[in-house]
């Protein structure tokens, strides 16, 4: 497997890695500037020249990927019988310099509802590093000429056209998603509300729409769903920062987005 095959198996898999590549050969070393390897947590692609040189690269990739936050960060390899190595001797003469660059896992955003605000939504996340599910029961708000603003996304986006029972998606969504609930319709919100809040794993969960619809859904989700108040209390709403008062799409839409990038800051933390 190439090493950018190596890289979207681990994007696909939402598995976090680090590409190690060869930086610099100054002198006689086994592999060639650009060399690349993959770290996962439980396998490696490709590779550096193996021995010492790679074992440690592998050892520090793994630590890397347990540390949050982490940074690329550069390993230095003087390659003679003098150095004392962890993983044995390698006496090329030469000197190597390692980039680490960590993989981490990107976020995942659901976004059940693409309708005005949903779309804008889409345009500003589509930008970002992230996974993007894109759900809605109108095969109108999914057509291929409608959606063609995300041409140029740099997320990863997942169309769903679920006629029936949008509430399904929510079950093959990865864990630690987060769900914004914004349909056409208050029906469909109450369903989705109370799908999201039984489905475990889930990320943050919010909801469009004005204080009275909140009311009649926090009732409800109370006397028909069975949650108790802690439960209910997961689902934020409104919506978007709480200094964005504007009303139009586009606004709603920053505010949303914004408010999204802060939660995903703290989940790096």
């Amino acid at each position: 497997m190439t090493w950018v095959a190596a890289v979207a198996r681990l994007r696909a898999r939402r598995e976090a890695g680090v590409l190690v590549t060869v930086a610099t050969v100054r002198g006689h070393a086994p592999r060639k500037a650009g060399a690349k390897l993959v770290v996962g947590r439980s396998g490696t692609w490709g590779s550096i020249g193996g021995g010492n040189i790679e074992a440690v690269a592998i050892d520090r990739a793994r630590e890397l990927i347990g540390t949050p936050g982490a940074e690329p960060e550069l390993m230095d390899f003087r390659l003679n019988d003098k150095v004392t190595n962890r993983h044995g001797v390698q006496c090329c003469g030469g000197a190597v310099t390692v980039l680490l660059e960590p993989l981490p896992v990107v976020p995942a955003v659901a976004v059940f509802g693409v309708g005005h605000v949903g779309l804008e939504l889409a345009r500003i996340l589509a930008r970002h590093h992230l996974d993007l599910h894109l759900v809605d029961t109108r095969p109108d708000m999914l057509t291929d000429e409608r959606l063609g603003v995300l041409a140029d996304a740099v997320a990863q986006v997942h169309v769903h056209h679920t006629p029936l029972l949008p509430e399904e998606v929510l079950e093959e969504l990865a864990p630690g998603t987060h769900v914004l609930i914004m349909t056409h319709d208050h029906a469909e919100d109450a369903a989705l509300a109370d799908a999201a809040l039984r489905t475990a794993g889930l990320g943050s969960i919010g909801l469009i729409g004005s204080a009275a619809k909140w009311t009649r859904f926090r009732h409800r989700l109370a006397t028909e769903g069975g949650h108790d108040a802690a439960t209910i209390d997961r689902i934020k709403t409104p919506i978007g920062l709480a200094g964005i008062t504007g009303k139009e799409p586009a606004t709603i839409a920053v505010s949303v987005a914004a408010d999204l990038l802060l939660t995903f800051e703290r989940d790096r933390r």
